[in-house]
């Protein structure tokens, strides 16, 4: 007699499961072979983890770090938190003329523009000052003088994205990157003739060396800006032709200081001060000293905007060695350190596994996990400045780049546009992107993706499908139906020919976000 034989149709998994299925599928892309990719979902709530691939492991997480660096300076500082940037003396001026030193004293603040010091000179102006009977002292001495952080590359030095850092400084545009110039390039009149230059802010402490001329009209343009390694030497080659557009690129400078004393001494000459005294760097104000002039910055919690949404490293690096002054007196990379663990700590975050060595992330010497940053998101959700911190990430999709920042361009057409906020991270063979998205059910999550040792151009496209899949799962939807609701087949592996991905789309001139 035969036994009649039953089948069972499996069913297939749905919700986590499926998307642990969902990402476990895109992370067997074959550029991640042999390199390192640490995922971790979680619910955004509750901390509960939905997926966890490596998420213990440490890597470099680049600028993914600005979000330690962010969320404790709003924990420390404080949303209404501003720089005051001063010019003070130990007299008042008699006549007109101010005898002894004046002293221009930053506190920090990396937002300050050449108009900001033309302001304070006018100022003093309006304040009846004709002449200074002493010198112009500028003083740094709020953060130390160390420059750069450790392990930041010597070919990077010379970019906006690792400018020196300083107490006091100057920024060339409203991007606001301090510490630099923006150098511009545009055609001569005529074929043969030099190209045109100029420099932001003005100033004689930077000198450009030309060696650019105007080609004919509808050649291709091909424009080199370079800074001496070891000078204030910009050298500008190459070719512009006639009928090209205004091309311009931004450098660091070494000793930002000095350009921003630079940058007010003019101002005073501008504003019929007469000043004929030597310009000292370095050295800290006399207690007793009265403040002639002052500028005050916008609030941390505009800032905060600037330096997520674009990923300012200058940025970054200031309100690190801020928290360490706020602290102890000193601005450090020490007392900046002690001051982010003490601030994120606070949110549940365990930093005795890791290490961080700037706020930037730039340095390849810090070492953070997926596991951190998840729980660095979850637990920021219960902090009084949560909200302005989630809308100053960068949003997916959002043209708007001071909304979408550097997210504006990427993951479009899924559900995550408009609804992925989320910090970006790139170096080369880094990538990271980590942050919350709303899933199909109304439930929000967060996520970290971080990606080291990798060889191909760029594995954004990756996070991209990770997070779209993140966004678009629901408790009942299944492996297939998350890749297809997802729209994962609307992000493309980038060309070859894209712009770099070793670095944020918005250091990148002009920016490509």
């Amino acid at each position: 007699m035969g036994i009649a034989g039953t089948v069972v149709a499996q069913a297939e998994e749905t919700g986590d499961e499926a998307l642990a299925g969902a990402i476990d599928a895109i992370l067997a892309d074959a550029r991640l072979t042999d390199s390192q990719a640490d995922v971790v979902v979680a619910d955004a709530n509750t901390g509960e983890v939905l997926y966890d691939h490596e998420g213990n492991a440490r890597a470099i997480p680049a600028s993914n770090n600005k979000l330690l660096t962010s969320a404790a300076a709003l924990e420390t500082l404080g949303a209404d938190y501003t720089f005051t940037t001063d010019v003070a003396a130990e007299a008042q001026p008699d006549g007109g003329t101010l005898a002894g030193d004046l002293y221009l004293r930053g506190t920090g603040d990396p937002t300050m523009l050449a108009e900001d010091y033309d302001a304070l000179a006018a100022d003093l102006a309006e304040a009846g000052v004709t002449a200074i009977d002493g010198d112009l002292v500028a003083d740094d001495t709020a953060f130390d003088d160390d420059r750069a952080g450790s392990s930041w590359e010597r070919g990077d030095l010379q970019y906006l994205y690792a400018s020196q850092i300083s107490a006091l400084t100057v920024a060339s545009s409203t991007d606001l990157d301090a510490g630099t110039v923006r150098v511009f390039v545009e055609p001569g009149a005529a074929e043969g003739d030099d190209a045109e230059i100029s420099m932001v802010p003005a100033n004689d402490y930077v000198t450009i060396e030309s060696a650019i001329t105007t080609g004919a009209a509808g050649l291709d343009t091909s424009v080199s800006i370079d800074r001496d390694e070891y000078s204030n030497e910009i050298t500008v080659s190459g070719s512009i032709a006639a009928d090209a557009a205004e091309t311009f690129g931004t450098r660091a400078v070494i000793e930002p200081t000095a350009l921003a004393a630079n940058v007010f001494e003019a101002a005073l000459a501008d504003h019929g001060i007469a000043f004929d005294g030597e310009v000292r760097l370095g050295e800290e104000t006399p207690e007793g000293a009265d403040a002639l002039a002052s500028h005050e910055s916008m609030p941390l919690s505009e800032l905060i905007v600037h330096f997520l949404k674009r990923s300012n490293s200058s940025h970054a690096e200031a309100l690190y060695k801020t928290m360490g002054y706020e602290a102890t007196g000193e601005g450090t990379f020490a007392s900046g350190k002690a001051a982010v663990y003490g601030a994120i700590e606070k949110y549940g975050v365990d930093t005795e596994p890791v290490r961080v060595v700037d706020g930037s992330g730039l340095s390849r010497q810090t070492f953070l996990s997926a596991d951190l940053i998840t729980d660095l998101l979850v637990g920021a959700k219960d902090a009084s400045w949560f909200d302005t911190w989630y809308e100053a990430l960068p949003i997916a999709c959002e043209s708007d780049p001071m909304v979408g920042g550097t997210l504006s361009s990427r993951m479009c057409d899924t559900p995550a546009a408009s609804n992925v906020h989320a910090k970006t991270g790139s170096m080369t063979g880094v990538s990271a992107l980590s942050g919350y998205a709303t899933d199909a059910d109304g439930r929000e999550l967060v996520f970290s993706v971080v990606t080291n040792d990798y060889l191909s151009s760029s594995v954004k496209d990756i996070e991209d499908k990770i997070a779209a899949a993140v966004a678009g799962h629901s408790g009942a939807a299944t492996e297939a139906e998350i890749e297809t609701f997802s729209n994962l087949d609307e992000i493309e592996e980038p060309a070859e020919d894209a712009a770099p991905a070793d670095l944020e789309c918005s250091w990148v001139e002009p920016a490509v976000c």
